[in-house]
């Protein structure tokens, strides 16, 4: 629970992370750990335990989840209809009360600066109805739906962790003036030369190797394709990184060899010649930074994120793109081929800027000024009415 004795001092920050995947947390951590020490920083979160080391005055709430139900729902109202203007509000759930009522008692206590969305709609929502100001952070995906466009309309900016370049062209005018783009957010991409990741791995300089990286989603890349590929480059090792699903049918050449959850993602990264991948945003910038050939494979997620984003990366030739792994060897040959003739590396290693935390911490810090004036930085007032 948060620290309710807290009445004075800068106006804090609130965020709310989604708990799926890393990226909502690793993003959200480094933005956090770049703000002023003098800013406090609220972070919500239904996976309190999956966030890095944070700075002092940097807390973490844990939210109950607002998308898995805890087995006290009044299941019968299931039924009742979604309006477009909301994704994911069912009726009867204890925890997405608890959720909101934990927020909105937070709203009052902390009389926050600014609430930042990272990534629910209906939370931002929910902060503009509670007379807080939002900030939501920009995903890729096909969301011109009422609920996306009326968080964004409601909001005083909007943070997208990847680089303008990567915007997608259907993107309205006047979101993409009131965008900071921020490509490597939430990423410490600190990439080992080739020379010397192929080092610590024991690798060869002149030998060929593909590294696909999975996260063992249904969705994803699974064992029967990617021995389809290794299979088709006798010559070349193949490795993977992650957990991997199986595959009954698949029949593995000796030249493929799975290495499991690593703790040297950046090392296996950078020693590639070739990395096949979804485009996960952790996976995403350590891939560009490290600027190596790149043939992406989206995942299913909703509003066909992973598939809007592999097509941005394409357009700023930083990748090549198939829609699903390629089920024979001609079809791994012609996407190999492709992905290495058409790759370019100055392309790749533009989409990563080192520095992005610091500068979206800064641009944060500017839209508070503007939109708080001579109060950005004031002590707020206590729940008393008396200046703290």
């Amino acid at each position: 629970m948060f620290d309710q004795s807290r009445q004075t001092g800068p106006r804090p920050i609130g965020i709310f992370v989604h708990h799926q995947g890393r990226g909502h947390i690793e993003r959200a951590s480094d933005l956090a750990n770049a703000l002023p020490e003098w800013r406090p920083v609220t972070l919500f979160c239904a996976r309190p335990a999956a966030f890095p080391a944070l700075r002092p005055g940097v807390e973490v709430v844990a939210l109950p989840s607002l998308f898995e139900p805890t087995g006290d729902e009044a299941c019968e109202m299931d039924g009742v209809a979604t309006p477009d203007v909301l994704h994911c509000a069912p009726v009867g759930w204890p925890g997405i009360r608890a959720a909101t009522a934990r927020l909105a008692h937070w709203f009052d206590a902390a009389d926050p600066a600014v609430f930042i969305s990272d990534v629910s709609a209906e939370l931002a929502l929910f902060a503009r109805i509670c007379s807080v100001p939002h900030i939501m952070v920009r995903q890729h995906g096909q969301r011109d739906d009422p609920g996306h466009q009326a968080a964004y309309d409601a909001a005083i900016g909007m943070l997208a962790p990847f680089d303008q370049a990567l915007a997608q062209p259907d993107w309205p005018k006047r979101q993409l003036n009131q965008t900071f783009f921020a490509g490597g957010l939430g990423v410490v991409a600190d990439m080992p030369s080739r020379q010397t990741a192929r080092g610590s791995l024991g690798i060869d300089a002149s030998e060929k190797l593909a590294v696909v990286v999975t996260s063992g989603d249904p969705s994803g890349l699974s064992q029967a394709p990617i021995a389809v590929g290794a299979r088709t480059f006798p010559g070349m090792r193949w490795a993977t990184i992650g957990n991997i699903a199986r595959d009954w049918h698949a029949t593995e050449p000796p030249n493929l060899v799975h290495q499991g959850w690593v703790n040297n993602p950046e090392a296996w990264i950078a020693a590639a010649d070739i990395v096949i991948s979804s485009t996960g945003n952790t996976t995403c910038h350590q891939v560009l930074a490290a600027g190596v050939p790149w043939l992406t494979i989206p995942e299913w997620r909703y509003f066909d994120e992973q598939v809007e984003k592999a097509k941005a990366l394409a357009r700023a030739n930083a990748a090549t793109v198939r829609r699903h792994a390629p089920s024979s060897a001609q079809a791994w040959r012609e996407a190999l081929a492709e992905t290495l003739d058409t790759h370019e590396r100055a392309c790749a290693k533009a989409l990563y800027d080192p520095d992005a935390a610091t500068k979206a911490a800064e641009w944060l810090e500017s839209r508070i000024a503007r939109f708080w004036g001579d109060q950005a930085d004031r002590p707020f007032h206590s729940r008393t009415g008396e200046l703290s």
